[in-house]
């Protein structure tokens, strides 16, 4: 049978969403599901690539480690340097530009002699306050460029962010060299060197010394996808995003070898910009290595993100309305009852909702005082003001006043009688049907929906 080669695209898709999207993974085998579910994944990924904010935060990523990378790896040196273990910071920052050849030993040590000149003692505390102020910039553009690929819209607080990220940035390289230096002196030990000698252990110290890299490279991503997002992310879902970004870490060291090799003409075009050249196209590089990781962590956690279409539609003011509604009234129940306040993440699990649409009300609820976070781990919702002297209507206005895409609240239209007359009207309409009922009323719904009755009579505005 001949095939048409005009409809040929039409019949591939269609194959490819019967295969993919028009499953139910419940209902095939394991090994099937896990397969829809990877391909789902890489669908998902690619569109994220295709959109190009993926790259864009990338390459914002670039130019700040270019102005952040010394001032952290010098605090990382005096940290170190307390600890006696400063003079494997080179060897790490040559096993990480190794992929670049001449040009990596080139850049690191350049890197080195920017370290030593930065002293941090002598800065005094203003200069040492700017440094950590620096480094602290820097993790807080990772962080955002995390959530973004998490579709998290909170951020930490800046007490917590200057918390965490410093915790991080003193604990993390000794951490890092130790488990570096421990794997060294495992590998030097003469027992170790004895047992090398004996076939087949020889050969299976060999398989371990060229696992064992890529292990530390992917613990190393797990922590990060575990600690930077501002969100509780499963160990399983991060370990299979450090996973999949390390072996992807693996083949770009071979691709930028290769590359280096050959680039030959980019140091005649540009002369002594080519080292540079090269150091940030490796930058951007590892950086969208690390935020594709993540996205696979995100999907892999998150399934109900990966769809067919992948396009974000924004849901109708009367989802949002009710989505308040629903909101206020499981954070009310909980406060009433004496139970654990609501986190954002639990709503939206509860409410099967999206969990970037659970953000945006929340924020209307809490820019307009329904609402308040508390200090905890992650933030719970709890009421910002008393329920019983609150109308429903506030919410209602919370949510049709809060613009976060337009930047504000839209331009007043120009006057119209007959239009002007029918919206009072339905203003009046829904007034008559909250009846002056408070958000504690709401709160006091039993399942069955039986309302009780309204316990004043309260102003339904702000």
């Amino acid at each position: 049978m001949a095939i048409d080669l005009r409809t040929a695209p039409q019949y591939l898709k269609r194959g490819f969403d019967n295969t993919v999207w028009n499953v139910d993974p419940a209902k095939v085998p394991a090994w099937k599901r896990w397969l829809v579910h990877a391909l789902r994944i890489s669908v998902a990924i690619g569109r994220d690539l295709a959109n190009g904010q993926l790259n864009l935060q990338a390459m914002s990523l670039v130019y700040t480690t270019l102005l952040s990378l010394v001032p952290l790896l010098a605090i990382s040196f005096s940290v170190l340097k307390g600890f006696g273990v400063h003079n494997q910071l080179e060897p790490l920052l040559l096993n990480l530009m190794a992929p670049l050849g001449e040009k990596g030993i080139e850049i690191a040590t350049r890197i080195i002699e920017f370290v030593d000149n930065a002293k941090v003692g002598v800065l005094g505390s203003v200069g040492l306050g700017l440094l950590v102020y620096t480094v602290v910039t820097l993790m807080q553009k990772i962080e955002r460029a995390f959530n973004f690929s998490w579709h998290v819209t909170q951020h930490r607080s800046f007490a917590k962010r200057f918390s965490d990220y410093l915790s991080v940035i003193l604990i993390g390289p000794v951490l890092v060299f130790a488990s570096v230096g421990l794997s060294a002196s495992l590998q030097a030990a003469p027992v170790v060197e004895r047992l090398a000698a004996i076939e087949p252990l020889g050969m299976l110290f060999k398989l371990i010394g060229t696992v064992v890299p890529y292990l530390l490279i992917v613990a190393a991503f797990t922590f990060i996808y575990v600690f930077v997002p501002n969100t509780r992310v499963k160990v399983r879902s991060a370990l299979v995003g450090a996973l999949v970004a390390g072996f992807m870490w693996k083949l770009l060291g071979w691709a930028f070898a290769a590359f280096v090799v050959t680039s030959s003409n980019y140091a005649a075009i540009y002369s002594a910009f080519a080292t540079l050249i090269i150091f940030m196209l490796w930058l951007y590089a590892g950086w969208l290595v690390l935020l594709l990781g993540a996205s696979v962590a995100c999907y892999h956690q998150k399934p109900e993100l990966v769809t067919a279409r992948g396009d974000t539609v924004r849901p109708a003011n009367r989802y949002r309305e009710r989505l308040a509604l629903l909101i206020l009234q499981l954070v009310g129940r909980h406060h009433y009852r004496g139970q654990a306040p609501w986190t954002s993440e639990h709503l939206a699990q509860r409410l099967n909702a999206p969990i970037e649409t659970v953000d945006e009300v929340l924020a209307a609820l809490v820019e307009h005082g329904l609402l308040t976070r508390t200090d905890a781990d992650p933030p719970a919702l709890v009421p910002g003001r008393p329920f019983e002297d609150t109308g429903l209507k506030a919410a209602v206005d919370a949510v049709r006043r809060h613009h976060p895409s337009a930047g504000g609240a839209p331009p007043k239209l120009a006057p119209e009688p007959g239009v002007d007359g029918l919206m009072a009207e339905l203003d009046a309409a829904w007034d008559a049907a909250i009846g002056g009922r408070t958000l504690k009323d709401l709160a006091h719904d039993d399942a069955s929906g039986q309302r009780p009755p309204a316990t004043a009579r309260v102003a339904g505005g702000d």
